[in-house]
């Protein structure tokens, strides 16, 4: 039987009147890349934020590495975050940090005892591990978006999360880069065996980066499969989302 890293039952979240997640359930299994697909103010991110503690649930369950999060105590939620890698949208980069600073700052923060070769050791090895040990030395100014995008991605794997949450990794990005950060993602999950949830509005992303796909429609999933048969479809909500992509 496989396992389950995250279990998500009949999930209902709203802010006044305004009814987001109306009765979700989701199941996240060990080393699978889980895409999330839903317009913009479909209640995505706020599912994520639900997973981590940053927001809870009016009603249902969300259980994840095995502990329900509404339950943890401050400290056992910070336990349970370190092992959650958490992938921006903006890449949340500090501008006044070099990228070997920035990489190290959860090191410090968070890894308690390590030398300075240890340190240096991890900071290579994540940096080589997204293609990028080059720019080591060099200011966030100074990348690309989608290097930036890249060594975030590095900073949340040099704490080895058994999850990867990516927010929309491929927002704002050029169509050429777009493909290298989606190859990047599978790349994470062969090298680091982690299991990740891909949420997205790109239907390019989740076709290249998703072994599952789940569709995210008025507060339930309304489909759930393989990119191929999420969209072989009569559903007009669903058909309407594909055309709007204009995925061909």
């Amino acid at each position: 039987m496989r396992e389950k890293v995250i279990e998500i039952a009949n999930l209902k979240k709203s802010f006044g009147d305004l009814h987001v997640l109306r009765g979700v359930d989701l199941e996240l299994y060990k080393s699978e890349n889980l895409v999330v697909l839903g317009k913009s103010g479909s209640g995505k991110s706020v599912l994520i934020k639900i997973m981590v503690g940053l927001l809870y649930q009016d009603e249902g369950s969300c259980r994840v590495l095995g502990q329900e999060v509404e339950n943890l105590s401050p400290k056992d939620l910070n336990k349970l975050r370190l092992k959650i890698g958490f992938s921006f949208q903006n890449s949340a980069l500090y501008d006044s940090m070099t990228v070997r600073e920035n990489l190290e700052f959860p090191l410090i923060r968070n890894v308690k005892n390590l030398t300075k070769a240890e340190k240096d050791q991890r900071v290579e090895d994540v940096l080589d591990g997204v293609g990028l040990l080059s720019t080591i030395n060099q200011m966030p100014s100074e990348l690309s978006g989608g290097q930036r995008k890249r060594i975030g991605i590095a900073r949340t794997l040099i704490l080895n999360p058994e999850i990867m949450l990516y927010d929309e990794p491929t927002a704002g990005l050029d169509p050429i880069t777009c493909v290298e950060i989606n190859n990047l993602i599978n790349e994470v999950n062969d090298r680091y065996h982690t299991s990740s949830i891909i949420i997205t509005h790109d239907l390019t992303c989740a076709k290249m980066t998703g072994d599952r796909v789940v569709i995210l429609l008025d507060g339930v999933f309304s489909a759930q499969g393989t990119f191929e048969e999420v969209f072989k479809t009569e559903d007009p909500r669903i058909k309407s989302f594909y055309d709007y992509n204009f995925i061909q």
